[in-house]
């Protein structure tokens, strides 16, 4: 039987680049350890040329960022018909921007409901500053949020928590919609929800999902920003979470974990995701308030869907190979 040539895409020219990387070798190690082919390829002007020459017979994007979450590159192995692990352009596209995650949710509560809620937002576009003197209405943002400070401010697009401000203050709201806009052309503002962090790793599609054991994320400066991710020792992981995090008693807590892990199927199904999702939430002591969905989420070391795949006893070479067979199965 001949050998599966698999074609790791990682890299490209996103703000998320480093994290690609070191995502984009775990994939790649994980799969030479199981006797596959693979390329690794940067996802540079040469990726088409060396995706025709190479053939691979399926391709695993490790992309995260500009590129691959946007939809670029998966639109561009269907185009190319080179069957590829993850959720499909029009899904990825939707995913991408956290505006749209509101307008999904609530169509899901309207067609039979969700135990997932998610934040007040509001999202404005560069030009309505640049062009329109929307930084002169700065102080009606908490009238219409219908909340008052701490505020969220990140940038409309992209992951890692890139351009992630907790805003404290009316006088600090601007500086912060300057930074987030300094990653994308669109800003996000909503209210800052407090509560347990976790993080649900959710696998499957086409009706049938299968939720992690979510992941409790505590960083010792009480926000999840980006140099939290990238420093170990910075945040404390936990992996069932810990019941004295949730509730007052286990079963309780383990309520309250199964509805989360529900609340991360419901939004995974309602995106129409396939192979893997993240979907990151804050349990706010009623119910699981969804802040965002990772259909390329991070396989660093540091990560958390292999943080979630150890909770969960899976091993990391099996996951990813489990993902590469549903792909070449599935074909392009």
């Amino acid at each position: 039987m001949a050998t599966t040539k698999v074609a790791v895409i990682m890299g490209g020219a996103s703000f998320e680049r480093a994290f690609s990387l070191k995502s984009g070798r775990n994939v790649c190690r994980a799969l030479e350890a199981r006797g596959y082919e693979v390329i690794p390829l940067d996802a540079d002007e040469h990726l088409v040329d060396t995706l025709r020459s190479e053939a691979p017979d399926v391709a695993f994007v490790a992309l995260h960022g500009q590129g691959g979450e946007d939809g670029a590159v998966p639109s561009l192995l269907e185009f190319l018909r080179i069957p590829y692990v993850g959720s499909a352009p029009p899904v990825c596209r939707t995913t991408w921007s956290k505006p749209e995650l509101p307008f999904v949710m609530r169509r899901l509560e309207q067609e039979g409901g969700t135990v997932a809620r998610w934040p007040v937002q509001v999202a404005l576009p560069l030009d309505a500053f640049k062009d329109l003197g929307a930084a002169k209405a700065l102080d009606y943002v908490p009238e219409r949020l219908g909340v008052d400070y701490p505020l969220a401010v990140k940038p409309a697009r992209g992951g890692s928590a890139l351009g992630l401000t907790k805003v404290e203050g009316p006088g600090f709201l601007g500086e912060a919609i300057m930074a987030a806009l300094a990653f994308d052309d669109a800003v996000l503002i909503q209210d800052w929800v407090e509560g347990v962090e976790l993080s649900v790793t959710v696998l499957g599609g086409d009706g049938v999902e299968e939720a992690l054991p979510p992941v409790e994320i505590h960083p010792d400066s009480g926000v999840f920003d980006t140099q939290a991710r990238q420093d170990a020792d910075a945040v404390d992981y936990f992996c069932p979470p810990r019941p004295s995090s949730l509730a007052d008693d286990e079963a309780e807590a383990a309520r309250i974990v199964g509805v989360c892990q529900q609340a991360a199927c419901e939004v995974f199904r309602a995106f129409g995701c396939r192979d893997i999702a993240r979907v990151d939430m804050v349990w706010d002591g009623v119910a699981p308030l969804v802040l965002d969905l990772k259909v390329f989420p991070g396989l660093t070391d540091t990560s958390l869907v292999p943080m979630a795949l150890e909770g969960a006893r899976i091993a990391f070479g099996d996951f990813i190979e489990r993902l590469v067979r549903q792909a070449a199965e599935r074909g392009a």
